[in-house]
């Protein structure tokens, strides 16, 4: 008989150890659900993130941009007063100190003269005219009116040469793309009409000769009067007889077509056409007419 007996226990006898982390039974994966959304939704969605982007690209770049340059132009015409402002940084126009691209005025008063002129507005700068940019300023602002210096241009370089001097030195000019000749007047006028109306917002325009006295107060008074048509003249009338001997220094060419007297026309030392007459002239082409008694 053997000494030791090994037995072995059943299965059910054998002790067992049971682990409290392993006893926990364990917890069902948990599968989150589906994140899909609309199709429409996704597209409004697109659309106003796009819609949002444009807008904030469009304020940084109107932020951004340079402020447009003042109109004192009208094609080859120039207001030389406005770009003298507009160059030396000071303040002319607006309460921003900002130049006005077409200022607001009661009226502009263009004084036409010529290269052989020079007397005459050293006198009116002596009088009436300011003589000074900061004086023409204040006269502005004071009555309404703006006033400058009308003239054409010159194939005479010398002529040029020494109205950029007096340009320069007075900035109360406005230079008209027209050639400054005597008989070329209707056209220098009318083109000063153009490029008035295009460079100002008046409710009259004014055209004078250089040989006046004028009170800008009292223009201003009676430019400020209320009238109910808004096709205004202001200004004198002539007629007289048409000359028609050929020796004779006004002699009329078509006297035939005319008859023995002029018709009632303006007379040209100073007038004033209200904002609605200008501006049909200012659609006027330059040879479509001739509208102003020359002769002196």
């Amino acid at each position: 008989m053997p000494l030791f007996s090994h037995r072995h226990p059943s299965s059910s006898a054998i002790p067992t150890t049971i682990n409290p982390r392993t006893s926990k039974p364990s917890k069902p994966n948990f599968i989150p659900p589906s994140t899909r959304y609309p199709l429409p939704l996704l597209v409004f969605s697109l659309i106003s993130l796009l819609i949002g982007l444009s807008g904030t690209i469009f304020a940084i770049s109107a932020i951004r941009r340079p402020k447009p340059v003042p109109v004192f132009r009208c094609g080859r015409s120039e207001d030389t007063f406005r770009a003298f402002y507009s160059g030396s940084g000071r303040t002319r126009g607006d309460d921003n100190g900002a130049l006005i691209d077409r200022p607001k005025l009661l009226g502009f008063v263009g004084i036409q003269t010529g290269f052989e002129s020079g007397d005459r507005r050293a006198a009116l700068r002596s009088t009436w005219f300011p003589s000074d940019p900061d004086g023409l300023l204040r006269l502005e602002q004071a009555t309404g009116l703006a006033f400058r210096y009308v003239i054409g241009r010159s194939k005479d370089a010398k002529k040029m040469a020494q109205l950029e001097k007096e340009v320069d030195k007075y900035r109360d000019f406005m230079l008209i793309d027209v050639e400054e000749e005597y008989l070329k007047l209707p056209y220098k006028t009318l083109a000063f009409f153009k490029a008035a109306f295009k460079l100002f917002e008046a409710d009259y325009y004014v055209k004078a000769d250089d040989d006046i006295y004028l009170r800008p107060d009292r223009l201003a008074t009676l430019l400020a009067k209320e009238r109910t048509h808004s096709l205004t003249y202001i200004g004198c009338m002539k007629k007289g007889p048409v000359i028609t001997d050929p020796k004779m220094k006004w002699y009329e060419k078509s006297g035939h077509l005319i008859g023995n007297e002029y018709f009632l026309h303006a007379y040209g030392p100073i007038y004033v056409l209200s904002a609605e007459v200008v501006a049909s002239l200012a659609s006027a082409r330059n040879n479509s007419f001739q509208f102003e008694n020359v002769q002196q």
